[in-house]
């Protein structure tokens, strides 16, 4: 089914959370083929269309503002879009894959003081861009917080915020504080001046949440917990949690301070006074300290400052067994499933011919899963949609998603149709094609060899294939400076395509050129 678009130009797939201010949605760029998140402001926002104006007023602002912030701690604005009729109202950004903050807040096992500080530091690090623009978050909180599986926050939401300009108060004024009543400032709460030392309050609260495991102020409703900011004042962290250092707890206590004044000078200052807490590059994660398990690592930025990416394993596919499969394909379906996999070829196909081939990808993955749970994950049909995925990977240039995927059809095509199946040897072919644009030369080389004799077994040494093997297969040796042997390689696939297609064929002449030009760079074996 064609989802929803926005602006002719962003599909909404699925939603992703909903809050105060509208949804977020995954959706898909058309025009670049890619991921994106759409937020939609909530329409039942909107009673009249004098506020229909002023929303959209303050929205673009907003969306502007945002597009200066530049760091890689927020995420990328591409768009903002605007219905003719203001009824709806898009952002649409960069989608960020992670967990939120809150999920490594945990009563009964606090984070290791170096988590806390890491993440700490990590947000300091975004306001202090922020704020240089001028741009105060309002509403930073855990949940406005993603962690990345690198262990990278991204802090969410500043569309809410407004630029310090007295040009666009009145745009952004509406008459009630922005903010959640745990994280909120004191002059936020009695609704004076909001600056950058109001978001430094909130990091103040959060902190001490990762620190201690509850927030600073818990009342049971958002009345008392107001009260309690701007009045009460906070249990010292080491009261909580003995382990934590006086000058941490020292810091926690000056960003809690009532008056914006006494809290520290800038996001800039709250970094450097983290530092200390903070993994030295090169260093290894602490030993004697309960460390989360499940949850990425905040320190390891720290530790491995631009680190490489990590390598990727591609997981074992897992298969059913026989009496599984039988009870399976009893109770399915069959009809409803047939529909979907028919749906998503030809959904794939019209995306494809948009050159829209990550979507296209999605597509038939989103039907690859049920399909394996019905059929088997090495049936036909499971392994054709798996290998037309892989195939639209290729072609859209996802040689690091496909290469697993193709490594793992070869193996169950040479379990289920034999080493020398026509489908087991493409897809190992293609697996080795990946690794050759991935760099990986030395294991591209052994698998086209294991290609050329799966080959050889069947068809002989002059199909089209093999050819194409063949000359893969000098090409890489030449990459390798491997000289003589590409020769030795290139040289009777010449004379091979000559006698079967003649000189004049364009894959011949091809050869040709490069033998031209191994023999003017090196003359191997004096062969000139």
């Amino acid at each position: 089914m064609q989802a929803d678009a926005v602006g002719d130009r962003y599909e909404l797939i699925e939603e992703i959370s909903s809050g105060g201010m509208g949804a977020i949605w995954r959706g898909f760029d058309s025009v670049l083929d890619r991921e994106v998140a759409v937020k939609l402001i909530r329409t039942d926002a909107i009673v009249s269309a004098e506020q229909a104006e002023e929303f959209a007023l303050r929205f673009q602002r907003e969306a502007r503002v945002t597009a200066r912030i530049q760091h890689h701690g927020v995420p990328q604005v591409y768009d903002a879009v605007l219905d003719d009729s203001f009824d709806r109202l898009y952002l649409v950004m960069e989608l960020v894959h992670g967990r939120s903050l809150r999920a490594f807040i945990d009563p009964e096992q606090p984070l290791p003081v170096s988590w806390a500080a890491a993440f700490g530091a990590q947000i300091c690090t975004v306001l202090s861009h922020a704020h240089a623009v001028p741009v105060v978050h309002r509403d930073l909180k855990p949940d406005n917080v993603l962690v990345t599986d690198e262990g990278v926050v991204k802090v969410l939401d500043f569309g809410i915020a407004a630029i310090l300009r007295t040009d666009v108060t009145r745009i952004t004024a509406t008459g009630t504080p922005i903010g959640t009543s745990q994280y909120m400032s004191p002059e936020q709460i009695q609704g004076g001046t909001v600056a950058p030392h109001s978001d430094l309050y909130a990091l103040g609260c959060v902190l001490y949440e990762l620190l201690c495991g509850h927030p600073v102020f818990d009342g049971d409703n958002d009345f008392t917990r107001m009260h309690q900011h701007v009045y009460d004042e906070p249990v010292p962290s080491q009261q909580v949690r003995a382990d934590v250092p006086d000058e941490l707890d020292s810091l926690v206590l000056e960003l809690l301070a009532k008056v914006p004044e006494q809290r520290p000078v800038d996001a800039y200052e709250v970094y450097e006074r983290l530092l200390p807490f903070l993994p030295t590059p090169g260093s290894r994660p602490e030993s004697g300290t309960a460390i989360p398990t499940g949850v990425p690592d905040p320190t390891v930025m720290f530790r491995r400052p631009n680190a490489p990416r990590q390598r990727s394993i591609a997981e074992p596919v897992l298969q059913k067994t026989a009496p599984e499969l039988a009870e399976s394909v009893q109770q399915a379906p069959r009809t409803g499933l047939r529909e979907s996999i028919k749906a998503a070829y030809e959904r794939s196909d019209a995306l494809l011919e948009e050159a829209r081939y990550a979507q296209a990808a999605e597509m038939l993955q989103n039907v690859i899963e049920p399909a394996g749970e019905v059929l088997g994950a090495e049936s036909l049909q499971v392994l054709s949609l798996r290998r037309r995925r892989a195939a639209i990977l290729v072609i859209g240039g996802d040689y690091r998603l496909a290469l697993p995927e193709f490594d793992a059809l070869a193996a169950a095509f040479t379990r289920t149709e034999g080493a020398g199946s026509e489908s087991a040897v493409e897809c190992l072919q293609q697996a080795a094609l990946c690794r050759a644009e991935l760099g990986q030369v030395t294991a591209a080389l052994r698998q086209f060899r294991d290609v050329l004799v799966r080959l050889r077994a069947t068809d002989g040494d002059a199909s089209p294939m093999a050819f194409d093997v063949r000359r893969l297969i000098g090409m890489l040796l030449l990459s390798e400076n491997k000289v003589q042997e590409a020769w030795d390689t290139l040289q009777p696939l010449y004379d091979d395509l000559c006698l079967v297609r003649g000189k004049s064929d364009e894959s011949a002449q091809e050869v040709r050129a490069i033998l031209a030009r191994i023999r003017l760079a090196e003359g191997p074996d004096g062969r000139a």
